[in-house]
């Protein structure tokens, strides 16, 4: 399919690539739904906050610190007499930040519906770890793990957790998660290491989905995962200059807007039409064939055990 024809394309729900968050929940009303948005300072996760607060949804909205949460939200609407929304701070890559963001919702905030895992980083050119593993698999992986896993009992007995993968979990190393090169010590290079880090994203939603189809978490809770698009955000800052004036040039052509990359997050969060979906990958607000990789079903469950040994050290 040619690029133009896919800007065009509208799937049987009448949503596609141009749709934007605004026009997935304009008829819907989201009052008394609370949803959790990490990374709601800029980007994606600030055009899915605000699509949300706009039909009445109330936002728990992390950033890495709790002020750069609150100068958010505090522009954001909200539904008049409806509780406030509520700034956390979760830097992803500080266990002990991310287990006092899952300690301040248990406390402040209550039962929520939906968590959007949109925060993360990509393509750091030079290695980078946190506690001994590489930065991007520890911030975009490990620190959404954390995050999801302790707030599973907190979630409604329809609730989502929707994680953003990308396109890129295709460009992972040939083994797809190398859990003998956690640390990127071995070798490193910053895509590969993004697609690991974005394969990861989309097994760990896969296998959650088998675990809360298990009896894990709370009974009718769901995990899909998603590609948003190519979109040019603070995200694409380490890539080299020539790529940044190739993204430039084609961004009023080709590349989506915020609005329109936040659209696949804010449906799977919102619609009532995947109320009963899980373990599936998306993108333009339409099912999607991840790679083979990103099917393994073998590989998620080690990623999973792996993960769970990892975090138990920390």
């Amino acid at each position: 399919m040619s690029i133009v024809s896919r800007l065009k394309k509208k799937g049987p729900n009448g949503l596609g690539y141009g749709t934007t968050a605004a026009e997935v929940v304009a008829k819907l009303d989201l009052a008394g739904r609370t949803i959790l948005v990490t990374g709601c300072r800029s980007g994606l996760g600030l055009a899915t906050a605000r699509a949300l607060a706009a039909r009445g949804a109330r936002l728990v909205g992390t950033a890495r610190t709790a002020e750069l949460a609150r100068s958010v939200l505090a522009g954001l609407e909200t539904r008049a007499g409806g509780p406030p929304h509520v700034p956390v701070g979760c830097d992803l890559a500080d266990v002990a930040s991310v287990r006092a963001c899952v300690a301040t919702v248990i406390r402040e905030v209550g039962q929520l519906d939906a968590v959007i895992c949109n925060a993360g980083i990509m393509a750091l050119p030079r290695l980078e770890q946190a506690y001994g593993y590489e930065l991007q698999f520890f911030t975009n992986h490990v620190g959404h793990f954390l995050l999801v896993t302790g707030l599973l009992d907190r979630l409604a007995k329809d609730g989502r957790i929707v994680i953003v993968s990308s396109e890129a979990h295709r460009r992972a190393p040939a083994a797809g998660i190398e859990l003998d090169n956690l640390s990127g010590a071995k070798h490193y290079a910053p895509w590969k290491a993004y697609g690991q880090s974005k394969l990861a994203n989309l097994l760990f939603s896969n296998h959650l989905a088998l675990r809360l189809a298990g009896g894990a978490g709370q009974p009718g809770t769901t995990s899909n995962a998603l590609h948003p698009g190519v979109i040019q955000t603070a995200l694409s800052r380490h890539i080299p200059g020539i790529a940044q004036l190739g993204l430039r040039l084609a961004a009023p052509f080709f590349l989506k807007s915020t609005e329109e990359g936040a659209a696949t997050q804010t449906y799977l969060a919102t619609r009532p039409e995947v109320a009963l979906t899980s373990g599936r990958y998306f993108m333009d607000c339409q099912p999607a064939v991840p790679s083979a990789l990103g099917r393994d079903a073998e590989l998620a469950a080690r990623l999973w055990e792996e993960t769970e040994r990892l975090v138990a050290r920390l």
